[in-house]
């Protein structure tokens, strides 16, 4: 275990200090290109911001609104028919949009709940299992300029609609 710790600890320096002296061997050099990579990761940041800021005010529009709670009250029967709390749908609805707005819910159940629980387990696995696809096509494909993204929206949507369908079966096979 303190051999494990103690890797852990010295790893990245290690890396750094590999790559400095490949470059330097090499003759590359290290420090202008790290400078320039730097440079571009700044501008690439300026560039995301736009769509960061889009998809923060959308998601606190759909929460404000009302409408999540609606969509809850609406397939809140249709759940509990099936034995799915209806209190994970904000996450299964939020996670696919934002990865921190998913992260706080997934928090506010496991505190109301308590990370024992059918609920907390269910939310810890639904967090693990599924992606943010909506923030990964609007920031990353958004960077790069790719503006038809319609079959990975598809294709993303439906691979979070299986992972929420495979978390709910696994969990209530596991500890239900």
């Amino acid at each position: 275990m303190i051999f494990i710790s103690q890797v852990s600890l010295w790893i990245i320096p290690l890396f750094i200090m590999l790559v400095l002296l490949v470059g330097t061997w090499k003759k590359v050099p290290s420090y202008e290109l790290f400078v320039e990579g730097g440079k571009e990761g700044v501008k690439m940041a300026f560039s995301l911001l736009p769509f960061l800021v889009g998809m923060i005010v959308a998601i606190s529009i759909f929460r404000s609104s009302g409408a999540l709670d609606a969509i809850i009250g609406l397939i809140s029967p249709v759940l509990l028919f099936f034995g799915v709390p209806p209190e994970i749908v904000p996450l299964a609805l939020i996670k696919p949009i934002s990865g921190s707005a998913a992260l706080g819910v997934t928090t506010e159940l496991i505190s109301t709940h308590g990370p024992d629980s059918f609920i907390g387990r269910l939310a810890s696995t639904m967090q693990g299992s599924t992606d943010t696809t909506l923030y990964i096509l609007t920031v990353y494909f958004g960077a790069v300029g790719i503006r038809k993204m319609r079959y990975a929206l598809k294709v993303g949507l439906l691979a979070d609609l299986v992972a929420i369908i495979a978390a709910i079966v696994i969990v209530t096979l596991v500890f239900g």
